[in-house]
């Protein structure tokens, strides 16, 4: 055999003194359980639990319409009526057993109430800290959290730690010079969980703080907000594992196998991240800026790490890579400032006054509600037509947010209403249809006599 090798009756040993011993310190509880007096304080425990149970059915349609009744409490309060209520058949529980051992140890030897003593410890500690992870937010990582803090007191509570302590430690594999074992793993798993937990609490309010800063562009708020996090977060991570006794010096290894993954696999990845950097510090655009790229025309409603989210008028939301906005052409209505001005065309028969149109047009785009009045319309003509004298409108307004479309339909309306008011006609072609070996023409029916191209 080589020195190296190890037997493997003789690497299973520790794991099978420790099986054996909690298989004995088992078989010693269970033994203990037909002692008289651990029977009677299992069946004082049973009627408790029972009794509980059936004051609890009544007692929580109560809470909850007290609960309702309360108009003037705060959000945090009703929250903590709702926990209340949840968790009222424990609560009772945990008042009755410790009344009981307080009269057991009354009325007779403390040794007699030891088994309803940890019961209440055991319970005591499982409502604290059923109570203490509401506080988290995320419901898996609230689950998690408390289940394993469950555990962790129980075996508190039964001295069991060290020994579950070394069963885990025991069940390793060797990797070279490195040893990962199962007690490493959750350990490591609890600490990192609890970094991040943290780091993700520090962020939540050192966003807002940022976020209420108005002296910050909105561009800078979110390059500061995902800065802050990728420090947070990166730190709680790497942190834990450097305090559970993890080797960092093999993530040299693997930065360098990732960095060359990002050089050939995940070039279009590393170029929206890059791109939404620049986008960022450069301020070209933020939340709220109303952009046109393509066919697509809306607001800009958030800004990823890989790519922007902009909102349209119809309701759609379109997630543009950060990569096209830096190399594409992207109209941006309201970079430097919200106006925007709009350009309408429209023509007149050459029988109507041109000075009377123009100011015609003018005053009906005076009357919209959203044209600019400090920044007035204007009227030109652009050319003179096969039928009509052509003209453009400009107008100014200062909310794109709210549509360019339908304020030029609402700048027609005008026109054509104040155009009828006044008696100004819109020409449009007509079309005259001779059929050949006729002496004349026939009269053409009036629904075909006229169209318009």
């Amino acid at each position: 055999m080589e020195p190296d090798q190890i037997p493997l009756t003789e690497a299973l040993g520790p794991l099978k003194d420790q099986i054996l011993s909690l298989i004995a310190q088992g078989e010693a509880v269970v033994g203990s359980l037909f002692r008289p007096w651990i029977g009677y304080q299992l069946a004082m425990i049973a009627v408790l639990f029972a009794c509980v149970h059936l004051a609890a059915l009544w007692v929580k349609p109560r809470i909850g319409d007290w609960l309702r009744a309360r108009e003037g409490w705060a959000k945090w309060q009703l929250r903590i009526g709702l926990i209340v209520q949840r968790r009222s058949r424990m609560l009772l529980f945990v008042i009755g057993i410790w009344l009981t051992v307080w009269l057991m140890r009354e009325i007779t030897w403390p040794s007699r109430s030891y088994l309803l003593a940890l019961v209440a410890n055991l319970a005591t500690a499982w409502l604290f800290i059923a109570f203490a992870t509401r506080l988290i937010g995320n419901a898996f990582i609230r689950g998690l959290v408390r289940y394993g803090a469950w555990t962790w007191v129980t075996l508190s509570i039964l001295n069991l730690t060290d020994e579950t302590q070394t069963l885990l430690d025991s069940l390793a594999i060797t990797i070279g010079e490195s040893r990962l074992s199962l007690w490493l793993i959750l350990k490591a798993v609890v600490l990192v969980g609890i970094l991040i937990t943290l780091a993700r609490l520090a962020a939540s309010s050192s966003a807002a703080s940022i976020r209420r800063n108005s002296d910050i562009s909105p561009s800078m708020q979110v390059l500061a907000v995902k800065f802050l996090q990728v420090v947070l977060f990166g730190s709680a991570f790497f942190i834990g594992l450097k305090l559970v006794g993890v080797d960092l010096t093999g993530l040299a290894v693997l930065s360098g196998a990732i960095g060359v993954g990002l050089g050939f696999g995940l070039q279009k990845v590393v170029s929206n991240l890059v791109s939404g950097i620049i986008i960022l510090l450069d301020k070209s655009i933020k939340p709220g800026d109303v952009i046109s790229l393509g066919e697509t025309f809306g607001w800009i409603q958030s800004l990823g790490a890989r790519y922007v989210s902009v909102v349209t008028r119809d309701g759609k939301e379109y997630l543009i890579p950060n990569e096209d906005l830096i190399t594409g052409q992207v109209v941006n209505w309201s970079h430097s400032n919200d106006f925007v001005r709009l350009d309408i065309y429209f023509g007149t028969a050459y029988g109507d006054d041109p000075h009377a149109v123009r100011r015609i047009a003018i005053d009906a785009a005076k009357s919209v509600d959203r044209v600019l009045s400090f920044k007035p319309p204007v009227c030109h003509i652009v050319g003179f037509g096969d039928s009509s004298v052509d003209y453009i409108l400009r107008f100014w307004i200062s909310d794109p947010t709210g549509g360019l479309t339908n304020i030029r339909g609402n700048v027609y309306l005008a026109l054509w209403d104040a155009f009828q008011e006044n008696g100004i006609s819109i020409p449009f072609p007509q079309r005259e249809v001779r059929m050949l070996g006729q002496d004349k023409p026939p009269e053409p029916p009036a629904a075909a006599e006229k169209t318009v191209d």
